[in-house]
């Protein structure tokens, strides 16, 4: 077990929504060395500014939590950024590990890696049985790369670099833009202005039909710690709950929690995305003792709770997502 107390700890992606929390949970446990790379100082994108990062800091763990991501409009609307930037990022970030003698590396990936149509729940055996989802394919293969990268690393150099697949993630200090948030934030802005502005309905993307798994931000905050302190080993692991719900039923969970009555409409004419999320969540059970601990209505209730109190006044309209 590494005592990350005593570790000079860099996390990029911070200050980001799973970054700020980690780095929250870290310092509370007692890590008072943690260093967050903030986009201005050090574009990680660059050789240079990498290079810069590890002189100064000579990191002992790296957790890479940066990402460049959205929803299905984001994907859709700037494919190539997100395949080049995640890419280019993570691979610099890992070698630069390598020859910086970093201790731990911890990358994260994304459950967009699975294939398309991956039978539920997804097993991490099953990441190479085919393509994924075709609106976020460029992002998902430039994350599974580095998984590619961190076990021909640890073949080749012997070097201790972990690669964790998180589930879709919610909580407080979401991204609520509509242009390139993930459903549940989005359902909860979409739901209050409609319920503010007396509208009689919101348009959601899709027939609804599609299931998904969800993950509070803070559990997923304590599996990567879990994983960084206990699991030293080449195979990919899955992070989240273990449970899946359609997106009709979460539409009508979080209509219900924020006081919305009106109708929910579906634009058909817009994509549905992967068919199914939902993960075999025993790996992380059995190599490092995690087990989501925070019920979905519960947390729900907490991010429509921090969103109300954080929010910007309300924009005018609503476009569908």
């Amino acid at each position: 077990m590494i005592d990350l107390t005593s570790k000079r700890i860099v996390i990029t992606g911070g200050a980001g929504f799973l970054g700020s929390h980690l780095v929250e949970l870290l310092r509370h446990q007692g890590c008072r060395d943690v260093f967050v790379p903030l986009i201005d100082d050090f574009d990680l994108t660059q050789p240079a500014a990498i290079a810069r990062l590890f002189e100064q800091q000579r990191p002992q763990i790296l957790i890479h939590a940066a990402a460049l991501c959205g929803g299905i409009g984001a994907n859709r609307a700037y494919p190539g950024r997100f395949f080049y930037e995640n890419a280019v990022m993570g691979i610099q970030l890992i070698e630069a590990a390598r020859r910086y003698r970093v201790e731990k590396t911890v990358v994260l990936g994304t459950i967009c890696a699975y294939p398309k149509f991956t039978p539920a729940p997804f097993s991490e055996e099953r990441l190479w049985d085919g393509y994924p989802e075709e609106t976020n394919a460029p992002y998902a293969i430039a994350k599974k790369a580095l998984l590619v990268q961190c076990q021909a690393y640890r073949d080749q150099y012997g070097m201790n670099a972990i690669y964790l697949l998180p589930v879709n993630l919610y909580g407080p200090r979401d991204n609520f833009d509509l242009e390139s948030s993930h459903v549940i934030p989005a359902l909860i802005r979409k739901c209050l202005e409609a319920l503010e502005q007396d509208r009689p309905e919101i348009v959601l993307w899709g027939d609804g039909s599609p299931t998904r798994e969800f993950l509070f931000v803070r559990d997923c905050a304590a599996a990567i710690v879990a994983a960084t302190q206990l699991y030293d080993g080449p195979d990919p692991v899955n992070l989240g709950s273990g449970h899946e719900i359609s997106i009709r039923d979460l539409a009508a969970k979080i209509a219900e929690i924020t006081g919305f009555r009106g109708a929910i409409r579906w634009d058909v004419s817009k994509p549905n995305g992967q068919p199914r999320r939902c993960l075999d969540v025993t790996r992380a059970a059995t190599l490092f003792g995690f087990r989501a601990s925070t019920p979905l209505d519960q947390g729900l209730r907490e991010t429509v709770a921090w969103y109300l109190a954080h929010r910007r006044p309300a924009a005018s309209a609503c476009p569908g997502a």
